[in-house]
């Protein structure tokens, strides 16, 4: 089975310190373990890398460019990377529109639509109360596993 891994995840690997690190860890162990396929989309890489490199007064880990690079050259070795699609847009336009989405949550939604152009039905997020409004997504919270 095939799981989209939010972003969040990923910065909790990443982050031997924090908190949610080894439940992160631990879910994506049992999930590789039991044979599922954790996928990621550029979005995902392209977050990671904000936040990465963002200073840590800024909500940031306030890394270098050489240390995300590295990081997420490990993400590229583990993750299957998805290609973004020109399929994405339209879905993502699409499901906007159909549950009023505005703000931050935009971004989130082009995680859907991503998974919808894939059909990847399950998303492995610490924040599923983000994703509850799109029908069709299971959503597994690492806490669960």
């Amino acid at each position: 089975m095939d799981f989209l891994t939010d972003t969040n995840i990923i910065l909790r690997l990443a982050e031997p310190a924090h908190p949610m690190h080894s439940v992160a860890l631990m879910a994506v162990k049992k999930l590789f373990s039991d044979g599922h396929h954790l996928c990621l989309i550029p979005q995902n890489l392209i977050e990671f890398w904000n936040v990465a490199t963002r200073p840590v007064d800024k909500n940031g880990l306030g890394w270098t460019a050489e240390q995300a690079d590295t990081d997420v050259a490990v993400l590229e070795s583990h993750f299957t990377i998805l290609p973004d699609s020109p399929a994405i847009y339209p879905e993502w336009r699409r499901l906007v529109v159909a549950h009023s989405v505005a703000g931050k949550q935009v971004h989130d939604t082009r995680l859907v639509a991503a998974m919808n152009v894939n059909q990847i039905k399950h998303l492995l997020t610490f924040n599923t109360d983000d994703f509850k409004r799109f029908p069709g997504i299971v959503l597994v919270d690492p806490t669960t596993l």
